[in-house]
């Protein structure tokens, strides 16, 4: 579902979106559908759907393969596909249905292929981690900076990379992530000089940054600063549907190499049921994008006025203030408005249930110590109802939360590749029993979804300790716990392992 962008393409405008238009002009005609979906869009038949979702998009969830919408090589699926590209800066694009995750868990395959050995950050994605389960390839980890203070961990720097890639000359590609969770942005072009100078080619999980690049007052995105291969989560701040995403290809040195091992992978991992709702919603994302300087201004100046009332009225921090003390971080994503609650008496789970339940606000991660709020690339938020819901907040903390309580726990030794483990004989035990045993699972605070225990690493007491306060917090969640409280722990059963 692909097409790189040609000279008879480039004249298409990027004001159109030319698959989200077939889809509605098909929507439009009075079929008989005798096809799948089985609702045959039928508001009536299927009403308590029609009532869910409304009868529009019943009309527009059409299947995959009909003529005039995504077959042909130039049809509107494929001029789709060359706007994109063209708009992010990629040699080639492709359009993803099961999210960021798909696209991680394709470049994880994809570097396979070049090797036995990844380098990746060790604050990836949970999702990249599942790749390297159905890849098999070793991890070799280069480690971000931690803001201890706050229990943050943000990006890597291109000196850190290198000493990585040093001691694994042997490495297949490097994997990192920026922005952050929390906003920060690494440096990489330095990053991808250090990969390129080493031979491999860098590999970038933007899913946080999908909107970089289409505003001046936004950093740039990773493929204009050298990245080989982008993951884009564009639903996040870009305002496509949740569970869209986009693959981007650069034009680098190893695109040759690349681009027809992601053509494979990625027909490997998307369904062949792709939702037309969510592919239009890609293409209407980047029409919106890309024609929407003014919608992105606004929602700049938004974000700022935000920070500024915060600042002033002296409560809380402004968890970016203090970016400038991490040598890792170049700048900071200014649509990401992430607040030290703790500052301000209350623990950001804390926080973040009240403005739940007393306000009706929704904030998108909450931590021992912060909470983040995004501005989506074109909204425009009610800055004043939030800030003084924010200040409204009770201050129930009767101490604040020692540096030991916020820091995040070490990961423990690797005794096992994550696919060894994930798929060796493995038995559930009570949590306090896991502790110098090797894990079988993947598991992480989440969000942000940043794995904490990898399979074949060690559980330390410090980490079921942290599982366990994550899993008691207001809306805490461990992803890929065996129980909701951690109070078991999935291990590798070494006795049954041959």
């Amino acid at each position: 579902m692909t097409q790189r962008t040609t000279d008879t393409t480039r004249h298409i405008a990027q004001h159109t979106a030319p698959y989200a238009e077939a889809v509605r002009a098909y929507a439009r005609e009075d079929w008989l559908r005798l096809n799948v979906p089985g609702h045959s869009a039928d508001p009536l038949r299927f009403e308590p759907l029609a009532q869910l979702v409304g009868e529009a998009p019943l009309r527009l969830d059409v299947p995959p393969l009909l003529d005039g919408i995504d077959l042909g090589a130039a049809g509107p699926m494929e001029q789709a596909l060359v706007l994109a590209a063209q708009a992010w800066g990629a040699r080639r694009t492709w359009f993803l249905t099961s999210g960021a995750s798909q696209g991680n868990r394709i470049a994880t395959l994809v570097s396979r292929a070049l090797g036995n050995t990844l380098i990746v950050q060790r604050s990836v994605h949970s999702s990249v981690v599942d790749g390297l389960v159905l890849s098999g390839q070793r991890a070799a980890f280069v480690h971000p900076s931690v803001d201890a203070e706050r229990g943050i961990a943000h990006g890597v720097t291109a000196a850190g990379l290198a000493r990585t890639i040093a001691a694994h000359p042997e490495a297949a590609a490097a994997y990192l992530v920026t922005p952050s969770y929390f906003g920060a942005v690494a440096d990489v072009r330095a990053c991808a000089d250090v990969a390129h100078a080493a031979g491999i080619p860098l590999i970038v999980d933007e899913a946080w940054g999908s909107h970089f690049g289409f505003h001046p007052d936004l950093p740039e995105n990773a493929l204009a600063q050298g990245a080989d291969l982008v993951i884009s989560s564009t639903h996040k701040l870009a305002g496509s549907l949740t569970q869209s995403a986009m693959l981007h290809l650069g034009e680098g040195p190893f695109s040759d190499t690349l681009e027809p091992l992601i053509q494979r992978v990625f027909h490997l991992t998307q369904s062949t049921s792709a939702s037309a709702l969510l592919l239009a919603s890609l293409d209407v994302a980047r029409q919106t994008l890309v024609t929407g300087r003014d919608r992105i201004g606004a929602s700049l100046d938004a974000a700022d006025k935000t920070r500024a009332r915060v600042r002033s009225a002296g409560r809380f921090g402004i968890v970016s203030d203090a970016f400038d003390r991490f040598g890792d971080i170049v700048t900071a994503d200014p649509l990401r408005v992430s607040i030290d609650t703790r500052a301000g008496g209350i623990s950001g789970h804390e926080a973040r249930r009240r403005l739940m339940r007393d306000h009706r606000i929704m904030v998108e991660v909450a931590t021992d110590s912060a909470i983040v709020a995004v501005v989506g690339a074109g909204t425009a938020p009610d800055t004043d109802r939030f800030v003084e819901a924010l200040h409204a907040l009770p201050a129930p903390l009767r101490d604040q939360p020692s540096a030991d309580h916020l820091r995040l726990p070490a990961p423990g030794g690797v005794e096992m590749t994550m696919r060894e483990a994930f798929l060796a004989p493995s038995r559930t035990v009570a949590a306090h029993e896991a502790v110098g045993q090797v894990s079988a699972d993947t598991l992480a605070a989440y969000p942000p979804g940043i794995p904490n225990v990898l399979p074949g690493e060690v559980v330390t007491a410090d980490l079921v300790n942290f599982f366990q306060r994550t899993a008691a917090a207001p809306n805490g969640h461990v992803r890929g716990a065996a129980d909701p409280a951690v109070t078991t722990l999935r291990v590798v059963d070494r006795t049954r392992c041959t």
